[in-house]
């Protein structure tokens, strides 16, 4: 265990329907590590219990009706009080114990960004084979038309510091699925491969059903990717939290 890390860290986790996992996510995020640990859940208007579950565990919620995976994390990134930021899914898959670990390597390496690969470490039944080779075909397509390296294009966990995001180029644009890829091109790009590394850590099989359409998102996934590539991409909704969002760490917010 790490502990006495002298940041403020923000866990973030984006969700919709999670109910059946949210709990366990959040028991395995370590405690008690660093100066101050904030656990952010931003949701997407679930319709069954993941925020009260999530308020019953003492993480704040942050209330996003617009649709979207990236619309959740382009609200995250500016409400997360942390001045470090740490990304994952809410359903077991990804190692929350080392959490500490990624933000002391950020921070003693003086890193700015850290992306999480997860097919080299992947556990057996964490993706299926068509999964499995969409993944590759993604990231294989992202290295091709970027040239920046990274082995798993897709992966939601991500360690990094939440001022990269002054430098307005950094902020990803799209609302969906894609943001995962973009974020990691923009990080090379803007922050360079000596701030912005990838390591492998495990991938562990889901609990719950997943929202991913294998084929819709795959396909908007590689299509974003030329977009980008190309500059075709266009921002549809402003960075940052609507007006109308509610939020528990205000008061506004009612699971």
């Amino acid at each position: 265990m790490v502990e006495g890390l002298p940041v403020s860290v923000t866990v973030m986790l984006p969700t919709r329907n999670e109910e059946e996992a949210i709990g366990a996510t959040l028991d395995a995020i370590p405690q008690g590590w660093c100066d101050n640990l904030e656990v952010l859940i931003v949701d997407g208007s679930s319709t069954d219990k993941t925020r009260a579950i999530a308020l019953e565990r003492g993480a704040r919620v942050h209330l996003e009706p617009r649709r979207g995976y990236g619309r959740a994390y382009r609200t995250g990134f500016v409400v997360a009080s942390g001045d470090i930021i740490v990304t994952m899914d809410a359903d077991c898959t990804y190692p929350a114990e080392l959490i500490p670990d990624l933000v002391r390597m950020l921070v003693e390496q003086d890193l700015d960004f850290i992306t999480c690969d997860r097919l080299s470490m992947a556990e057996e039944g964490a993706m299926s084979g068509l999964h499995g080779f969409g993944n590759w075909m993604l990231s294989f397509t992202a290295r091709l038309l970027f040239g920046y390296g990274i082995k798993d294009s897709q992966s939601g966990m991500w360690v990094f510091r939440k001022r990269i995001f002054e430098n307005e180029a950094m902020r990803p644009t799209n609302d969906g699925m894609p943001l995962s890829e973009e974020i990691k091109i923009l990080a090379r790009r803007h922050l360079g491969r000596h701030k912005a590394i990838e390591v492998s850590v495990p991938y562990r099989p889901r609990v719950g059903e997943a929202e991913i359409h294998t084929w819709g998102d795959g396909w908007k996934n590689l299509r974003f990717l030329y977009a980008r590539r190309f500059g075709l991409h266009r921002t549809h909704t402003a960075w940052g939290p609507s007006d109308a969002n509610t939020d528990s760490a205000d008061g506004t917010l009612n699971a």
